[in-house]
């Protein structure tokens, strides 16, 4: 039932339809025709009964008066739209299976410039296969006994109604406990990697002009160069190369009580990290008592945001804060903050040895979708292993790499560095030779990963280009994929980013909100009520009344005023 449908009155409110063609007559409801003749018609004396089944109308009318009628009219019609709602929703409901999350959009109105893209490079390959091209489809690697099989997007907008900007669109997702029920029972099997080993070296040295820092070790090009050479065992660089296990002595510290947590087994976690004091701590929503019990979502932050927590009583000695376990980070390996944020994020097989999947989201976004019910849609769902959301409006890394300079995100002579680098390795400007490929630049805030070698050395090795080059790791990702896709038949689910803006809400960062003007409180006066005019007021006044008025005599106006009464009362 839509909104419109609720906001339909009756046209008579409750009035007769002939009412110009019925006048009073001797207490009763009588037709201006019946006044021509005095003699009754046998047949209407015979169909007497009958008259008198439809006078029963009149007599409820002239018994209860016309405004409690009307009253009685709409209470019946109010109830009879209660009945026929609640059968079309019991009907819905009972049909699919599952559950479709809009978040805070209309569904005609979520169309981005990538959505516009997909359009045109899927459109003009299915149309060339006979398909129709304006028919998408989310993809389902399940069959089509999977309830989301025939789920399918709305079509584009007309021009005039698409808005400009980034926006979520629907997604289906099944039920918790379905969700929990299709989980894998084995991990995913790893092409050709089978055996994957860090680097550890207490003594880095750097030896050549390149970037790099002593928590990544200084690999050199060749070694970089080996390292996407994929075999079944293979040693590669991937951070916490000093101290005898990641966050004992390596430049990326926990404390002693916390190390014990982190090694322990766990099908999946949520992670997240704010350093720098950068972000406020977003709760979840919408979890489910399941992954409340079982699903532990750990925070990372440095001491600096330790540090304002506590000042402002967020934080005691049970490192909870919500749904959120704190963990506490010591002798942090850079200097900035945003580069710090990538250990954690890339490299969470290292920190957690013994877990199975893992759901990475920014400081910054409040998950607001249940964990199983994400891995479910994008990556069992899909028989992926990782899954990452594309950038909404770019899919060029060289497109990409002039916005970050443009928006002053890092220095512009080490972004330009970076992109020459890539090119003499052959990356080239993003063309539909690359297809099914779609985009080589991700919106990185969102990583869902299941731990198995290939997706920890993908991980690792893209942690090594972060490492080397800039921090901003959408202008890495792309070279990373290629490479080792190139070597073994592995891939990557990119989902649309309007399917990542369902399940996680971006917040402002702290300093913006500090910053931002109170909200501006607004009255809402109550409409003032109807003037009412009472005997008082006119005591002492003679009202003249003529012809009709004067036979009614004031029962009128009591009726009248009590009739205003009932009204302000509903």
């Amino acid at each position: 039932m839509t909104g419109g449908s609720l906001g339909l009155r009756a046209g008579s409110y409750g009035s007769l339809p002939n009412i110009k063609n019925v006048i009073a007559g001797g207490g009763r409801l009588l037709h201006s025709k019946s006044f021509g003749s005095v003699r009754k018609n046998p047949i209407i004396m015979l169909s007497g009964s009958r008259e008198k089944e439809r006078s029963l109308p009149s007599i409820w009318y002239r018994y209860l008066g016309r405004r409690k009628f009307s009253m009685l009219l709409l209470v019946a019609f109010a109830v009879l739209v209660f009945v026929l709602g609640s059968f079309v929703v019991n009907k819905e409901s009972n049909s699919p299976n599952v559950d479709q999350r809009i978040g805070t959009m209309s569904m005609a109105h979520y169309i981005n410039a990538t959505r516009n893209e997909a359009s045109r490079i899927l459109g003009r390959r299915n149309r060339q296969k006979g398909g129709d091209g304006n028919r998408f489809q989310a993809s389902v690697s399940k069959g089509a006994n999977h309830p989301c099989a025939n789920f399918t997007f709305p079509p584009p907008p007309p021009p005039h109604l698409r808005r400009i900007g980034p926006r979520p669109c629907p997604v289906c997702y099944l039920p918790v406990d379905q969700a929990i029920a299709s989980m894998p029972s084995s991990p995913s099997e790893s092409p050709v990697l089978h055996n994957l080993t860090y680097v550890h070296d207490e003594n880095p040295i750097k030896t050549e002009p390149h970037g790099g820092s002593d928590f990544g070790g200084y690999p050199s090009l060749k070694q970089r160069n080996d390292s996407f050479d994929i075999k079944e065992s293979m040693v590669v660089h991937c951070g916490f190369v000093k101290g005898s296990k990641p966050g004992h002595q390596t430049g990326f510290d926990f404390d002693e009580s916390d190390l014990a947590e982190l090694q322990q087994f766990h099908e999946i976690i949520v992670a997240s990290a704010i350093f720098g004091n950068y972000d406020l701590i977003q709760q979840p929503r919408n979890i489910s008592e399941e992954a409340k019990r079982n699903v532990p979502f750990y925070m990372f932050i440095d001491e600096e945001t330790e540090a304002y927590m506590k000042n402002r009583s967020m934080l005691d000695s049970s490192k909870r804060v919500g749904l959120w376990r704190i963990i506490v980070i010591h002798n942090v390996p850079y200097s900035d903050s945003r580069r710090n944020g990538k250990v954690p994020k890339l490299l969470l097989h290292r920190i957690f040895p013994n877990i199975r999947y893992s759901i990475w989201i920014d400081g910054k976004l409040q998950l607001v979708v249940d964990p199983y019910q994400i891995l479910e849609r994008f990556l069992w769902r899909q028989n992926a292993n990782f899954a990452i959301s594309r950038h909404y409006r770019r899919f060029d890394v060289f497109v990409e790499a002039e916005a970050n300079k443009a928006a002053g995100k890092y220095d512009n002579s080490s972004i330009d560095a970076q992109v020459d680098f890539y090119r003499t390795e052959g990356l080239t400007p993003y063309s539909e030779a690359k297809l099914p490929i779609i985009s080589d630049v991700p919106e990185g805030c969102v990583l869902i990963k299941e731990h198995i070698p290939i997706t920890n050395l993908f991980t690792c090795l893209w942690f090594n280009e972060v490492d080397r080059f800039t921090s901003r790791d959408q202008l890495s990702f792309g070279i990373v994929r290629d490479k080792i896709m190139a070597k073994v038949d592995w891939h990557i689910n990119m989902f649309l980013d309007c399917e990542r803006r369902n399940f996680v809400i971006q917040a402002y960062h702290r300093d913006l909100l500090e910053h931002m003007p109170p909200p501006v409180a607004v009255i809402r006066h109550p409409p003032a009520l109807p003037n009412i005019i009472t005997r008082e007021r006119n005591q002492g006044k003679k009202i003249p009344r003529h012809g009709k008025d004067r036979r009614s005599g004031s029962r009128h106006h009591h009726k009248a005023s009590a009739g205003n009464r009932e009204s302000n009362f509903f």
